[in-house]
């Protein structure tokens, strides 16, 4: 457990706080499931108060390390560098001349792409032969933010476009597994779902529409309907759900905060077309018209949609273009970052969402 919450503390825009009971609880699940199937003899009594020592202990230890004093950051004049100056809880203070003396425990920001002036460039070799840390401005943005400035395509830390296939693979192989121990729980929700979105409102018991998958296949997503029957005609501004949607039916609104509406897209992920973590897939009109607007907006479709994604859980549904445009900033970081780590990050948060509503519309 505790190297697990060290990892996703590397994660950005996340208080690990957050992620503590469900990765605890994910553990202690693992560990009963362990001593289930060796039929190992417990008391039931020390579990419990283990599990509340251990969260009372992790709940301290995370309250010392946010009261602890951060790094400080001198940032080089130059370049985009400037733009760090704008992240609320990062300590920044720019520099004036170009000498590291005096400055101790301290971390350099630069644009390292950026033509700097000849003083300069010598200081970010003095500071690193010094042993001090020299970041590009990128990594600190990124790490502080959780998004990817969208302004042109970002390499992953391998110097490349592609996501890791074999983490992709092995991903897919997760998910088929997941769908198999998920099923037999999820098929009664189903039912009684159903029955309550019938005896609701009149109309279908599952939304169909077309959207934008893995490596632009259109496919046809599978959700519980949560609102009344409308013929929109494929239009971008009906595609877009609005803070308190009139459109909205009452057992929608409930299946929308619990996230429950999405649970037939388990058959998207057995036919291949999701995944149950991953950049949710877009209707295919709002997708032509983000391509419109970002020449590189297809590169997003470089992996499976999911269920539940990174932007779902530190933004929550969008409706305004502004809020798109932070969206897309997250789903690019996703991709770019892609690894087990965060998507535990991701499933752990996800079901905080579940449990709070957090973001439903």
């Amino acid at each position: 457990m505790t190297l697990m919450l060290r990892r996703l503390r590397l994660y950005p825009g996340t208080a690990v706080a957050r992620s503590i009971l469900p990765v605890l609880f994910s553990c202690f699940a693992a560990l009963l499931s362990v001593v289930a199937i060796l039929r190992i003899e417990y008391s039931s009594r020390i579990l419990f108060f283990s599990f509340v020592a251990t969260l009372a202990a992790r709940y301290a230890i995370e309250t010392l390390h946010i009261r602890a004093k951060g790094v400080l950051y001198y940032v080089v004049p130059g370049g985009r560098a400037a733009v760090v100056h704008k992240l609320a809880n990062t300590p920044t203070i720019p520099m004036t001349s170009p000498s590291i003396s005096g400055l101790p425990g301290c971390a350099i920001i630069a644009d390292l792409h950026a033509d700097l002036a000849p003083e300069w460039e010598r200081l970010l070799a003095e500071a690193a032969i010094a042993g001090k840390p020299v970041y590009h401005y990128k990594q600190v943005w990124e790490a502080q933010t959780g998004k990817v400035q969208i302004d042109h395509l970002s390499e992953n830390s391998f110097g490349a476009l592609v996501p890791s296939l074999a983490y992709q693979k092995i991903k897919r192989a997760v998910d088929l597994l997941v769908c198999a121990l998920a099923l037999p729980f999820a098929l009664p929700v189903m039912c009684v779902c159903a029955a309550l979105i019938k005896k609701d409102s009149a109309g279908p018991v599952f939304f169909r529409q077309r959207r934008v998958g893995f490596r632009g296949k259109v496919f046809q997503v599978v959700k519980f309907r949560t609102m009344t029957v409308t013929h929109d005609g494929g239009d971008r501004d009906c595609s877009v759900t609005q803070t308190d949607d009139h459109r909205i039916t009452k057992v929608g609104r409930f299946l929308r905060s619990t996230r429950l509406d999405e649970l037939p897209q388990i058959c998207n992920i057995l036919r291949g077309e999701m995944s149950w973590i991953g950049p949710r897939p877009e209707a295919v009109s709002l997708s032509s018209w983000y391509e419109l607007e970002i020449p590189f907006y297809r590169y997003r479709h470089i992996v499976r949609p999911g269920i539940s994604g990174w932007a779902q859980v530190n933004q929550g549904h969008v409706s305004s273009l502004d809020e798109i445009d932070d969206k897309l900033q997250y789903d690019f970081y996703y991709i770019k970052n892609l690894s087990y780590w965060l998507d535990i990050l991701i499933a752990a948060r996800t079901v905080r969402v579940v449990l709070t509503g957090f973001g439903a519309k």
